[in-house]
């Protein structure tokens, strides 16, 4: 079947973000003058995917708001005839249809994902996470997987080579290549020691997966964390029916870390015609000042 349903799991507490993070989503943070949750949303409306299911959490009505439609504040940039300001902000409510879910309680990203059953129903669908920021190639991230999942009939794990010394805060994947950039997947670990590491190859943050992923899931006892863990369930759905690993191309930040989100911040910076002057002489300047 098609692919057509996106699901973006948001109800995390955001703890590496605060104090930011105590009154706004982490998802809602700026890259410039846009949430980093609707680069994400973009990247997978541009991949053909239509339907967008938005897993949340207590404190996360900004979400919601931000892809609804605001009518004072159409009418007021209407009647003050600002009419690019307009233009965006209809944009944004009208890119996709957006629905919600919510985690009641923060049982990991393998129970955010089943809180989505009943929208996704009997279909694969793909899965974002909203601290990965990928982008830079003409084909978005998530199409790229897609064409391999379409082309191998089979579940795709987008992941990419990272150093070792960072292989502990990910998934990791033991595989055989098939092809430049395609991997058969023998098996996953969650965050493991570097030493325990199969390879460096690394699950970022998107997935292409059928619907028996919730039924896996169900059955998943916590892991790690006392969480369900994805992870987890991959390696179930690894064993029953197989999964392919596709090294993506593009740039990617980690937004959910401090560092990787101010990088972010220059890069799209640096992106925009209307700041980037600006930008790069302020920051030779800071550079020079030490």
């Amino acid at each position: 079947m098609k692919v057509r349903k996106a699901v973006f799991p948001a109800a995390g507490l955001g703890t590496r973000f605060l104090p930011a993070t105590k009154a706004q989503p982490k998802e809602m943070l700026p890259l410039v003058d846009k949430p980093m949750i609707q680069y994400v949303v973009e990247e997978a409306v541009a991949s053909g995917l239509s339907e967008i299911i938005i897993v949340t959490g207590r404190g996360k009505r900004a979400i919601e708001d931000h892809f609804d439609t605001n009518f004072e504040l159409e009418y007021y940039l209407n009647d003050r005839g600002k009419s690019d300001e307009l233009a965006q902000i209809k944009t944004i409510s009208e890119l996709a249809s957006v629905s919600y879910v919510r985690q009641r309680e923060p049982l990991g990203l393998g129970h955010a994902i089943l809180c989505a059953r009943s929208l996704v129903g009997d279909e694969p669908f793909a899965v974002f996470l909203g601290d990965d920021i990928i982008g830079g190639t003409p084909t978005p991230c998530m199409r790229q997987l897609l064409d391999v999942s379409s082309r191998y009939e089979a579940p795709v794990l987008a992941i990419q080579r990272v150093p070792r010394s960072q292989i502990h805060q990910y998934g990791v994947i033991a595989a055989r290549p098939v092809e430049s950039r395609v991997h058969e997947i023998l098996d996953l670990v969650e965050k493991p020691k570097a030493v325990d590491a199969p390879s460096d190859l690394a699950i970022i943050g998107r997935y292409v997966l059928p619907p028996e992923i919730f039924g896996i899931l169900a059955a998943t006892p916590p892991g790690r964390g006392d969480e369900i863990q994805l992870t987890d369930g991959l390696a179930r759905l690894c064993a029953q029916s197989g999964l392919i690993g596709f090294e993506v191309e593009g740039r990617r930040f980690d937004v959910g870390d401090r560092a990787g989100y101010v990088l972010a911040m220059v890069h799209y910076a640096l992106r925009r015609d209307d700041i980037r002057d600006e930008v790069v002489a302020g920051i030779k300047k800071m550079l020079s000042a030490g």
